[in-house]
Parts: structure tokens; C-alpha cells; sequence
């Protein structure tokens, strides 16, 4: 999995996107720096040892629609990639990138259920860890209607 040093910064991306001739040709050169979801999901299974079956399960996601966000079929709400970011077992600051390549608001410290999911994200308490947090806090659980 690239690094974070492998990946042009935003600031140079930009650059590159004012200089080309059309948005068309930025997006044809630059296609392997602008992952897909499905895209990184796959690297972050491969940097981990998992599989997208492993992933679903530890997200507590239904299989046959976990197996359509892998090969990009369907797209996640919000609370789906937070869950696939508890089923990879991402960091806090790995989820908000999973977030930004879904094209997902962050996880704001301001906003209380985001703030325990953060947290949760950051302990590696895992999916149920993190429902249990939220329940405490009577706050949306992952996955539910208001979340």
C-alpha cells in the first residue's frame, strides 16, 4: 500500500489540475492517485491480511451487500464506511481518509456521536465496542435509521 509520502500532496494535485489543458486529461493522467472506494477498500484488506469476507463480518455488515461495496455496485451511506473502517480496524485518522475517498463528511470532535466514534476508532474497540458506546450515550447507534 503506498505510503503517505508515495501520494502526491493535495497542494500538488491542484497544481497539476490548473495546468492541464482539460479536467478530462487531469483525470486520465492522474486516475491511480484518486483511488475509488472499492479501490481502497482492496489495499487496506491487502496491507492487513483480510478478506472482504473478514471485513463484512467485523463491520456487522449483511454479506451480499458488503460484497456489492467491494466491487463498487452499491454506495455506502456514511455510517456503512464507518463501519467498514471498524471492520479493517482503522485508526481515527485512517477512517477520516476512508471518509474523504467516499466522499463522506469527517468525523467532527464537536458532534457527540462522532466524537465516541472517534474515540472508538482510536481504542480499536471494533464495531459491537463502538455500538455499546453509543447505546450508552443514547446516541444513533451505526447502521440504524438516524445515524
Amino acid at each position: 500500500m503506498p505510503t503517505q509520502a508515495d501520494r502526491p500532496a493535495t497542494e500538488e494535485l491542484w497544481a497539476r489540475l490548473l495546468k492541464s489543458p482539460t479536467a478530462g486529461e487531469y483525470l486520465r493522467e492522474n486516475r491511480e492517485r484518486l483511488p475509488s472506494l472499492p479501490d481502497q477498500l482492496g489495499r487496506l484488506c491487502r496491507a492487513r491480511g483480510m478478506s472482504a469476507a473478514d471485513v463484512i463480518r467485523a463491520a456487522g455488515l449483511e454479506r451480499s451487500f458488503g460484497y456489492h461495496l467491494f466491487r463498487g455496485t452499491r454506495n455506502p451511506s456514511r455510517d456503512t464506511v464507518l463501519q467498514l473502517a471498524f471492520g479493517l480496524c482503522l485508526s481515527a485518522g485512517e477512517a477520516q481518509e476512508l471518509l474523504k475517498i467516499a466522499r463522506m463528511s469527517p468525523l467532527h470532535p464537536k458532534v457527540p456521536r462522532d466524537a465516541v466514534l472517534a474515540h472508538c476508532l482510536e481504542r480499536r474497540a471494533g464495531f459491537l465496542g463502538a455500538q455499546e458506546e453509543l447505546e450508552e450515550r443514547e446516541l444513533p447507534l451505526l447502521g440504524g435509521e438516524n445515524g
